[in-house]
């Protein structure tokens, strides 16, 4: 621009395109999607904290990611739900960034928890007569506390290197704002914001599944000299791990690479499904896995509705002598 002045602007528009033809019945998928995700993340965390016999290192763990969960879906959702009620989608430029910063910290807090599991497994099953000695309840609040500030340290240097950057255009490609769309729409050079966005993507999705991937062969290398007692025990244990960080890794690679390189090749409806599936998925689907996988917690869930069922039939038969 003439004489090196920049216009940062103040409200940047959102890219809904056709979502908007069909507001009203997106808004009660939202609504409920964000219910789910209160109401599932909220009970395991709930039947953990009130039963002390849960009180123990995978339950703290399990704790930990359902409160992520809460954390990941509000960044998204509610904001979504009001857009959708909106005739134009603009979000502000703070809250953009404030978005920016709660998406990434919750998606790089889902690696470090899962990571942090891993370990725990590791230790329980690779070595159970030190178990307890390692995985200390001082451990297990190091392990959380570790987890939840490396993504503030490691995604707030990458967010201060964002912020300083003017922007020269006011259209974000996906209907949230996260780190890739702000930069792109800056007007001077960004390769300091590149290089040390490869730095952390590579962190994330590379180094720390690496770490989780080693330690799954030690487990199986466990089990298959084991007895199917201890084979039966680690499935029981690490099936709903796998199968989150799976999850959680497909779509985060997903949403890393396509509006990257192919952000047009794909129909649009195809393109934002898969944008917030890591953003909706995970914060539903690890509470339902470990609810109906782990079986202290499943029997508390039943025990929890079984009384509740109890009580309402007593209270339909008083009424009805």
């Amino acid at each position: 621009m003439e004489n090196g002045t920049f216009v940062q602007p103040s409200v940047l528009k959102l890219s809904f395109g056709d979502i908007t033809s069909m507001r009203y019945f997106y808004c009660v998928i939202v609504l409920f999607g964000y219910m789910l995700s209160l109401v599932f993340n909220g009970m395991v965390i709930v039947i953990i904290a009130v039963n002390r016999s849960l009180h123990k290192p995978m339950y703290s763990f399990i704790c930990a990611l359902c409160f992520n969960g809460i954390y990941g879906s509000s960044s998204f959702l509610p904001a979504l739900f009001i857009n959708l009620l909106q005739k134009t989608q603009t979000t502000s430029y703070t809250f953009c960034l404030v978005q920016v910063f709660w998406m990434h910290t919750y998606g790089s807090n889902e690696m470090t928890i899962l990571a942090a599991m891993a370990y725990d497994r590791y230790v329980c099953i690779c070595n159970p007569l030190r178990y307890h000695s390692i995985i200390t309840l001082s451990t297990v609040f190091k392990l959380i506390g570790g987890a939840f500030l490396q993504p503030i340290v490691v995604f707030g240097i990458q967010f201060i290197l964002t912020i300083r950057l003017p922007l020269c255009s006011s259209e974000i490609l996906k209907i949230y704002c996260d780190n890739w769309s702000v930069v792109r729409l800056s007007c001077v050079d960004t390769t300091v914001n590149s290089f040390y966005g490869i730095f952390v993507s590579t962190t994330m999705l590379g180094v720390i599944p690496l770490f989780i991937f080693y330690t799954y062969v030690q487990i199986f290398r466990v089990c298959l000299r084991s007895s199917k007692e201890v084979k039966d025990k680690a499935f029981q244990t690490c099936s709903p791990h796998f199968i989150s960080i799976a999850n959680f890794i497909t779509d985060a690679l997903f949403e890393l690479l396509l509006y990257r390189f192919v952000p047009a090749s794909l129909p649009y409806g195809l393109r934002v499904t898969m944008s917030v599936q890591i953003l909706v998925v995970p914060p539903v689907l690890n509470p339902l896995i470990y609810g109906l996988k782990m079986k202290k917690i499943r029997t508390k869930i039943k025990g929890i509705f079984r009384r509740t069922t109890e009580k309402k039939i007593n209270i339909i038969i008083k009424q009805t002598k």
